[in-house]
């Protein structure tokens, strides 16, 4: 507007007066306002023999505005409703017009867009300490440069937030490269976004995004989930064999039976834990810290706890073998080798559940680990009545008043395993509150 001088009215050219080019300004807001992207024409006539100067470009007759809308995918406001509940910041940095950028924010519903949009020219005036505090506190950005952008990446890494960041033009290179994770279009990006970034997007889509976060977050959970049922698992087999050793008693179960249990029995539900579709919670949770410890939320105190409790049902079974067999070591060992199999099958469902409970999460949510469960329980069965298996294993066939002994006690002792930690939570949880 400021290069016109005139502008064209049905084939006419009239003078371009200061109320005509604010009327024009005005549509244009208005356009720019419904989420448009809006391009004025303008022309000058020259003759051919003219030489280029800057002064060309002045003096220009105005022809009209156009618009055109690049409306958002439909997915785009639930992906960003879910990063909200996620605790992730989502900030818009584009070269379009504020109010355009600000119509766009507010379809999507993003937050954060009481302080408006600020612009780079705006930035530019701005200290380096006002340009961190407006970066924390604004979430739309338009009319930037490419230096905006990378300025505004290394703002945001100053204040300690892990910053990922998408783009598809060459001008955002230095940006995508700057930040932690850089994410470029696959579909529309250039050679060099796509060389800068870390992460190419096929589908261009933003929902796509969120939804690697999702899955990043639900693996995340299943290595944790694997952890806390072989250690605990383990921790029980050790303890169960050092608490033998410590009461005088025969060793109750022999390395044969350990190396079965590690390999077989346990061995096929913890790799099925990894296909855990996530607890309902996953995307509603705050990001965790990188340097947090994959062991937090008191999840060795967990596998501590679980273990010594298998430990400890281990060795009232065996002990229970013996005096109810009168001492018949082979029977008390089958006893309690079955009784270890059967702890680490009932606990693997409540590894399951490590925020919500088994019933919230649904006990047959995850079919194939339901046939592991029984694929395990049928090989152990197989250990015990197979006579071939019998000879390598040391094991005898167990009669039903056996299978009752066994099967009370690992059920009595993980409902009791079960019962405390509902009992207890509660007080966990008022402890952490009073904490904080």
């Amino acid at each position: 507007m400021e290069r016109s001088s005139s502008y064209i009215d049905e084939g006419v050219v009239k003078p371009l007066t200061r109320d005509g080019k604010q009327k024009i300004l005005s549509q244009n807001s208005r356009m720019a306002g419904r989420a448009m992207r809006v391009l004025a024409f303008a022309y000058r006539e020259i003759s051919h023999t003219a030489e280029y100067d800057e002064n060309l470009e002045n003096d220009l007759v105005f022809v009209g505005l156009t618009a055109m809308i690049d409306p958002p995918r439909p997915e785009a406001k639930r992906a960003v409703q879910k990063c909200i509940e996620a605790g992730i910041r989502v900030i818009m940095i584009t070269g379009d017009h504020p109010d355009t950028a600000l119509a766009v924010a507010k379809e999507i519903g993003m937050v954060g867009l009481e302080k408006g949009v600020i612009t780079g020219p705006q930035l530019d005036q701005l200290s380096d300490r006002e340009f961190l505090s407006t970066v924390e506190q604004v979430s739309v950005f338009a009319r930037v440069s490419p230096k905006h952008k990378l300025k505004i990446v290394r703002a945001l890494e100053t204040k300690g937030n892990i910053v990922a960041m998408t783009g598809d033009g060459v001008n955002d290179a230095p940006a995508l490269k700057e930040a932690d994770i850089g994410i470029a279009m696959g579909i529309t990006g250039t050679d060099v976004t796509k060389e800068a970034s870390s992460v190419i997007l096929a589908d261009d889509n933003f929902a796509t995004i969120v939804a690697a976060v999702e899955e990043g977050r639900i693996i995340y959970d299943n290595i944790r989930k694997f952890i806390r049922y072989m250690l605990a698992c383990n921790i029980g087999e050790a303890a169960a064999m050092l608490i033998a050793v410590m009461m005088g008693l025969p060793l109750p179960l022999l390395p044969i039976q350990i190396l079965f249990v590690n390999l077989v029995t346990d061995g096929l539900p913890a790799i099925v834990l990894g296909l855990e579709k996530g607890e309902a919670d996953v995307m509603k949770r705050p990001p965790r810290s990188p340097n947090e410890s994959i062991f937090s939320g008191r999840l060795f105190k967990k596998i501590l706890y679980r273990g010594l409790f298998i430990a400890a049902g281990t060795i009232l079974v065996f002990t229970l073998g013996l005096y109810l067999g009168e001492g018949e070591l082979n029977t008390s060992r089958t006893m309690a080798f079955c009784a270890l199999v059967f702890f680490q099958l009932f606990y693997v469902f409540e590894c399951r559940a490590d925020r919500t409970s088994l019933v919230q999460l649904g006990l047959f949510s995850n079919p194939i680990l339901i046939l592991a469960v029984l694929s395990s329980a049928f090989m152990q069965l197989g250990v015990v009545y197979l006579p071939f298996l019998q000879k390598i294993f040391k094991t005898v066939p167990l009669n039903s008043f056996h299978w009752c002994v066994v099967l009370l006690a690992t059920g009595l002792i993980t409902i009791l395993n079960i019962f405390c930690q509902f009992a207890f939570k509660p007080l966990a949880r008022r402890v952490i509150s009073v904490r904080m």
